[in-house]
């Protein structure tokens, strides 16, 4: 059986419970340990993919399919793994599996109650996981912040564990907010007492205690929580907001963590990240900028984009230079000339969405990276805009569209996937998950892979109409990417242009601070171009 490691909230939620977790594996793996981590998210939804990106942030998807929480976007960026659905857990899925086992006479005429049918459960898919990946240490993160109502089945669970276990199996780690009184310029710990306090009450005391704060802690207050919350001092680690996450795992390691919890766990393994502190000078130490504008229909909460913005990074990161986002609202691109929001950026990406809303002004971006030579990377819908405006623009096809959005279109482009037709469920009916694609040989696809078949993650209902794909390669559209049979388009891309690619998954999904994507690689070098030399990009297609 595995070490576990349960990491809970306290005092606010969005405390950065989720990269402390991803920071904590990194730190971990490093050290030669095999790690995991699941997360547990309280809400009552199955999945969070029939949830609005204003409620929820992004939906990341994993290689075999689950739309899960964006934290195991984190946690796949930080340990360098793919994850798969056995890492996401919902109090969703939870009470649909007791329910169904109920409904078949499963407990043979037995009371269903919470504890312990539903504690049950959950115990069953953290031991399950840890046995499938056969992992040294599996990390569990749970959703919102203790004393949530929604989170104490979640919690009890954990507290049978804990109980289930040798003492030397399990840690539990309790991140908690620092509130700063301005009028008094003084740190307050009084909220971690209280959620520690509250945590010890269901049973857990928590080994260790991170503490998020905007400002400096001092040794006075990290003493004070050791003292009034029974954690051993050097147990109470002082986690400042840092100039970017990848520095969060150099932190914790640097104040003790790491040995704290191989010393409780009782496990071995030097530190090393060697490697780690490289990328992270990179990343603070660039030689150059370049300016990207994505465009998008949720910008107003970054997190909606959240791969997106990482893949970005990542790119910036392999050509040592920042990236610098330009938030770019599509609806806003409707009414208004796109010279006004997009001139002067050396990129344009547009992400993927789904609904009408801000469609037109994602096909006015791409018109406007298509006739002024700026390097284009569109994802999922992205590509759709590139294909619709290509139609539109060079085509002649004025009133091309997608059925997504004129299911009277005379020129629908972009169709209905053949195995969507009929469906009517919205969760977990999509096209999800890894899927092979085959490059064609001497595309700018295939010279940023730099192979001929790749896999990548997929999250859509609509594709590439192939009823037109000969009259638009005829018109300079290349189609450099499909499924293996070649009945799918994955990607496409515009000949005689610095970079202007879309893909119809998300690539965003696979890239890594120490193994950028090849697109986003490829189009942040495009941008290079476009910044030092306008006119010299064009190279880049040669």
């Amino acid at each position: 059986m595995p070490k576990f490691i349960f990491v809970t909230g306290g005092v606010v939620s969005s405390v950065g419970k989720g990269i402390t977790t991803a920071s904590l594996g990194r730190i971990l793996k490093s050290r030669g340990i095999r790690v995991t981590i699941q997360k547990l998210d309280p809400y009552l939804n199955v999945d969070p993919g029939t949830m609005s990106p204003y409620q929820h942030g992004e939906v990341f998807v994993t290689v075999d399919g689950a739309e899960t929480d964006l934290d195991l976007g984190h946690y796949e960026r930080f340990i360098d793994q793919d994850l798969t659905a056995a890492s996401s857990v919902t109090s969703g899925q939870v009470y649909l599996s007791v329910l169904e086992r109920e409904r078949r006479g499963d407990y043979l005429g037995g009371t269903i109650q919470q504890v312990p049918h539903l504690t049950n459960e959950i115990k069953a898919r953290i031991y399950g996981v840890a046995e499938r990946t056969g992992c040294d240490v599996l990390i569990c993160e749970v959703g919102g912040t203790v004393g949530d109502i929604e989170g104490e089945t979640f919690i009890e669970a954990i507290r049978q564990i804990r109980h289930e276990q040798p003492r030397d199996t399990c840690l539990s780690v309790h991140v908690c907010f620092l509130p700063y009184v301005g009028a008094t310029g003084e740190l307050k710990t009084k909220p971690t007492q209280h959620s520690v306090r509250e945590l010890r009450s269901k049973g857990i005391q928590p080994d260790a205690i991170v503490l998020r704060s905007d400002h400096p802690v001092p040794r006075d207050i990290t003493e004070k929580v050791a003292l009034f919350c029974d954690v051993e001092p050097r147990a109470v680690i002082p986690m400042e907001t840092a100039e970017t996450i990848y520095e969060v795992p150099l932190t914790l390691e640097e104040r003790g963590l790491g040995d704290f919890v191989l010393d409780r766990l009782n496990l071995h393994g030097s530190r090393d990240l060697a490697e780690w502190r490289e990328l992270v000078h990179r990343l603070k130490h660039p030689s150059g900028s370049v300016e990207v504008a994505v465009v998008g229909k949720y910008v107003e909460l970054r997190d909606a984009y959240i791969s997106v913005k990482e893949a970005l990074a990542h790119a910036g990161i392999a050509n040592s230079v920042e990236v610098d986002i330009r938030w770019v609202h599509a609806e806003e691109l409707e009414s208004r000339d796109p010279a006004d929001l997009l001139a002067g950026v050396h990129g344009i990406v547009v992400p993927g969405g789904f609904g009408e809303r801000g469609w037109e002004g994602k096909i006015r971006a791409a018109a406007y990276a298509r006739t002024t030579h700026t390097p284009y990377l569109g994802l999922c819908l992205g590509m759709q805009a590139l294909v619709t405006e290509f139609a539109r623009g060079v085509a002649g096809l004025v009133e091309a569209n997608s059925t997504e959005f004129d299911p009277e279109s005379p020129h629908p482009v972009i169709s209905l996937l053949e195995e969507q037709q009929g469906v009517t469920n919205l969760g977990g009916t999509m096209r999800l998950g890894a899927y092979p694609c085959r490059l064609v040989p001497g595309s700018l696809a295939h010279r940023c892979y730099g192979t001929d078949l790749v896999s990548e993650r997929h999250r859509h209902r609509w594709e590439f109409n192939n009823a037109y794909r000969a009259a638009l390669e005829a018109r300079g559209l290349r189609v450099s990417g499909t499924s293996p049979d070649g009945s799918l388009v994955e990607i496409s891309e515009i000949t005689g242009h610095p970079f202007m690619l879309g893909t119809q998954f998300h690539p965003e999904l696979q890239s890594r601070p120490n193994r950028p994507h090849p697109l986003f690689r490829g189009f942040i070098s495009a941008a290079l171009a476009r910044s030092t030399s306008p006119a010299g990009a064009a190279s880049l297609t040669a």
